[in-house]
């Protein structure tokens, strides 16, 4: 069976994006605008928490490698 075929790092760069976006809070440094009552600061710290979460699994999955899926998984398997 060949191997497949490398995929590319380049996706690792995304990975910048919800490294720094907490770290503007020289920016973010503010009440207003509002929303729903909840000052600008917190909802842009949950925004970047948010961010990274969907950034992360991206990265995840357009890197991961093509072995793990195609392995079979040994939990659950009672074949012994």
């Amino acid at each position: 069976m060949p191997t497949p075929a490398p995929r590319s790092r380049h996706w690792q760069w995304l990975l910048i994006l919800p490294a720094t976006a907490p770290l503007l809070t020289p920016l973010a440094n503010r009440i207003e605008p509002t929303l729903m009552g909840v000052p600008f600061f917190f909802w842009y710290q949950f925004a970047c928490a948010v961010l990274a979460i969907v950034v992360i699994t991206g990265v995840y999955l357009a890197t991961r490698s093509l072995e793990s899926s195609d392995s079979p998984s040994s939990f659950g398997d009672d074949r012994d």
